[in-house]
């Protein structure tokens, strides 16, 4: 058992146990509780009715709401743009902030006027938004080891947030992946429970700061999706393969692999959890009250809210209505109810005015939710909730982009190494760069990326592809020739040949293989019969089965999914910077590894957790 030193950005020291899931460190300020609140909330919900409280609980879609009016009708506590929901004029920085102050301005508007909470999945940044700094995805920053930078990357994640005026991240994922044909295996900082502890509290704090506060500057972070989302079963989803399936592990399975990042994060005073679409042992855990109540609020303390996911109550039962109460009588708070937000207010309200949901459940909910607005300072009716634009001058920014850049090159895991082909000179009489991964920052950014399922292509302006990097890195008398195939190769000095995933989020990613494609073989391929160094970069958002092509390579980088800012690749290929990023997941040899983890009988992998070279 190995134990890494980790920087933290108040200076302390954090030391874990790689294979254990505890970790100690110099505390920290402890966060203000949420509840010491409460006797403001008490005389707010006293004058609340009962249709007042139910709106807070509810929370549609901005392209789902039929009239911009409702928003007063119903008394929205909150508002998502969920995936792809984008407003109508596009989705610039201008048009998204006119959204957010379209409708905060209607729920200004209401008889309380209760400013709404929006929420948006910023999971690697404003990613939603052309010109946001688009950070690596967490399986990536897992590799860093780095909790100081994952903390920075949250506070500039927030500052760019509040920018559009939103207030709300659905962000850190502290989920622990258990098998890489998950297709949300990226969105996870590592197998292991010690490292996305540590790194999850880091995102919390960038985001929300030592406590969630009225700091204009921050959001409320979310913690998702609680819990076992990354252990269900293979096959045991409907439609796809592990997306939203079924965890079948005992209960001390299930606390110590899966529950430490929300022991970290609750303590680090998180203000929103969000329950999981996946089940455990057969059980929706959007139902669960063992597990939302018992465990998270009463045993852990959670103060803050618990959201549901995109339609996820809708799954807890086949009648709308039963799922509405099982779901909120177990302990969710808000219901994340995109296009049926209608029916979830009135059926609510039968479910309070026929007894099965008790009106002390309704208070508490609602306790909750103005508990975080109040923290975060939307009940200050001094102060304006509209979006603060002169946030723009630093969103995209220079010294943003230098921040994500750092975080690509300390992400980079050097895998092999040969006869010391890199780093790379930057005089050399001629560089070929091949792949479909090496000028395409889309591919470059993965999912969750302006789409939510990400695109191909120049999806963003301001980003640097690593072709475009490397163009930029090599001295002047260096020429630099590309073909997608490899082609053309013959002469050149050395190959660099990009390969690996295209975007996918969520189900839509759920694989059965993580071969290369031939596209990809082909490329590799066609550098090796030049007769040349050949450096491989892969781009993906999960190890791939790459056995083979090792031997077809003399230097192979996991590079993850990056995002915009590629010259932090140069910076690693040319030795400005030595590789330092360590494997958070173990790397199988072949499918029938899958899964496999430190600890098993027989691990045996390709590569080892915390497998690393240097130069």
């Amino acid at each position: 058992m190995s134990i890494i030193m980790w920087r933290t950005a108040i200076g302390a020291v954090v030391s874990i146990a790689l294979g254990g899931a505890g970790f100690s460190a110099l505390a920290a300020e402890a966060p203000k509780k949420l509840s010491a609140h409460d006797p403001q909330i008490k005389g707010i919900l006293a004058q609340m009715t009962l249709d007042e409280k139910i709106g807070q609980m509810t929370q549609p879609d901005q392209e789902a709401i039929k009239d911009l009016n409702d928003i007063e009708t119903y008394s929205f506590g909150s508002i998502l743009s969920g995936g792809s929901s984008d407003p109508k004029a596009g989705n610039s920085l201008e048009a998204w902030t006119n959204l957010y102050d379209t409708l905060q301005g209607h729920a200004l508007k209401t008889r309380l006027g209760i400013p709404l909470l929006y929420g948006i999945d910023a999971v690697h940044g404003h990613n939603n938004v052309l010109g946001a700094v688009m950070f690596p995805h967490n399986i990536g920053l897992g590799c860093t080891r780095d909790a100081a930078l994952v903390e920075k990357i949250g506070q500039i994640t927030a500052q760019e947030i509040r920018a559009t005026g939103i207030q709300w991240a659905f962000a850190p994922c502290v989920t622990v992946p258990q098998d890489e044909r998950w297709g949300r295996t990226y969105e996870g900082f590592s197998e292991d429970p010690a490292i996305v502890q540590v790194l999850g509290v880091a995102a919390v704090r960038g985001l929300q700061g030592p406590s969630l506060s009225s700091d204009p500057l921050r959001v409320v972070a979310c913690a998702k999706h609680f819990i076992g989302d990354g252990g269900t079963a293979y096959g045991s989803a409907r439609g796809v393969k592990l997306d939203q399936g079924d965890t079948r592990v005992d209960e001390a399975t299930l606390r110590r692999i899966h529950l430490p990042g929300y022991i970290a994060t609750v303590d680090a005073g998180v203000g929103t959890i969000m329950p999981s679409y996946s089940s455990w042992n057969g059980k929706k855990v959007s139902g669960d009250k063992k597990l939302l109540t018992d465990l998270l609020k009463t045993e852990l303390g959670f103060e803050g809210f618990l959201i549901s996911d995109y339609s996820a109550i809708d799954q807890v039962d086949r009648d709308f209505k039963t799922a509405i109460g099982m779901s909120i009588n177990a302990g969710m708070d808000m219901g994340m109810v995109p296009t049926k937000y209608v029916q979830f207010i009135t059926l609510l309200k039968q479910l309070v005015n026929e007894g099965t949901v008790p009106m002390s459940r309704i208070d508490d909910a609602v306790t909750r939710i103005l508990r975080v607005k109040y923290a975060l300072g939307l009940l200050d009716k001094n102060r304006s909730q509209l979006a603060d634009r002169s946030l723009w001058k630093d969103f995209g920014s220079a010294e943003h982009r230098a921040v994500a850049r750092q975080a690509v090159r300390e992400s980079l895991v050097l895998l092999k190494n040969d006869q010391h082909v890199l780093p790379l000179k930057k005089a050399v009489t001629r560089i070929h760069v091949a792949g479909k991964n090496a000028d395409d920052l889309g591919n470059q950014c993965g999912g969750w990326s302006i789409d939510w399922q990400g695109k191909s292509g120049n999806i963003t302006p301001g980003g640097t592809t690593i072709l475009a990097a490397i163009k930029h890195a090599v001295a002047k008398e260096t020429a630099v020739t590309y073909s997608s195939d490899g082609q053309g190769a013959e002469g050149a000095s050395v190959g660099i040949v990009v390969v690996g995933e295209i975007p996918y989020a969520e189900g839509r990613g759920d694989r059965t293989d993580l071969a290369l494609d031939a596209q990809d073989l082909a490329a590799i391929a066609n550098l090796k019969k030049a007769g040349i160094p050949v450096v491989v970069i892969l781009v993906s958002g999960r190890p791939m089965i790459v056995t083979d092509t090792l031997s077809q390579c003399d230097a192979f980088i996991a590079a993850w999914l990056p995002g915009t800012e590629g010259q932090g690749v140069a910076d690693v290929l040319f030795g400005d910077f030595k590789p330092t990023g360590k494997l958070s997941f173990s790397w199988p040899r072949a499918m029938q590894q899958i899964p496999s983890h430190v600890g098993d009988a027989n691990y045996d992998p390709l590569f080892k957790l915390g497998d690393g070279l240097s130069y």
